[in-house]
């Protein structure tokens, strides 16, 4: 599942079936569904569904399925399914979503909380930010995310203690320009050795 727009918490809904990307109708979508939407994202709770195409029209398909969450699942494809009543729908009605988006970024183990280890909420858990490959363009998104200023230094070498948590993230790919850490590419969570590059470190301004 994914949402499309500007910010990875907020946008047109999409969901992959058959390795093929779906827009969703905003008559076969209710809040129930979005709670499990935004948890699947790691978005916190959703703020608001939007319908009528909110988040402009899609290209995609149509997905004809209602979905019925009943909102505690992990993800969407867990949710039952019914054949849709509602057989006109057309992208003007592609449904959106908007998650509350809470924290998901923080500096560890600094002298202020804008220095410190980069460390990321992810599925329910702080977790680290792998170092190869780190940058003062992955810097500057982590300061802005944290209204902190611009980057003085983007540091890879356990230069504020190890931790003992996952790798959230690995091989970050940020032009700089992002509004949120999580906007950035990466290359997935465990592709790459971090032992030997340390742990993705900041020091803002």
């Amino acid at each position: 599942v994914r949402l499309v727009g500007d910010f990875h918490c907020s946008g047109r809904l999409e969901i992959l079936h058959d390795q093929t990307w779906m827009s969703v109708c905003d008559a076969a979508f209710d809040q129930q569904d979005a709670e499990v939407v935004c948890r699947e994202l790691d978005c916190g709770a959703p703020v608001q569904v939007l319908g009528a195409a909110a988040f402009d029209k899609g290209d995609a398909q149509m997905w004809t399925q209602e979905i019925q969450c009943r909102g505690n699942e992990s993800q969407i494809h867990l949710c039952p399914t019914s054949p849709s009543r509602e057989n006109k729908c057309s992208h003007d009605s592609d449904v959106g979503l908007m998650c509350a988006d809470s924290v998901n970024v923080r500096l560890v183990g600094g002298h202020s909380r804008c220095a410190g280890r980069v460390e990321v909420h992810h599925r329910g858990q702080w977790g680290t930010v792998c170092g190869a490959y780190w940058d003062l363009a992955d810097a500057a998104v982590v300061c802005r995310e944290l209204d902190c200023g611009d980057p003085l230094d983007a540091l890879s070498d356990n230069h504020f203690g190890l931790a003992s948590g996952p790798i959230s993230m690995s091989y970050v790919m940020c032009t700089g320009s992002e509004s949120t850490l999580k906007n950035c590419g990466s290359g997935g969570g465990f592709r790459y050795d971090c032992r030997e590059s340390g742990m993705a470190a900041v020091i803002c301004s």
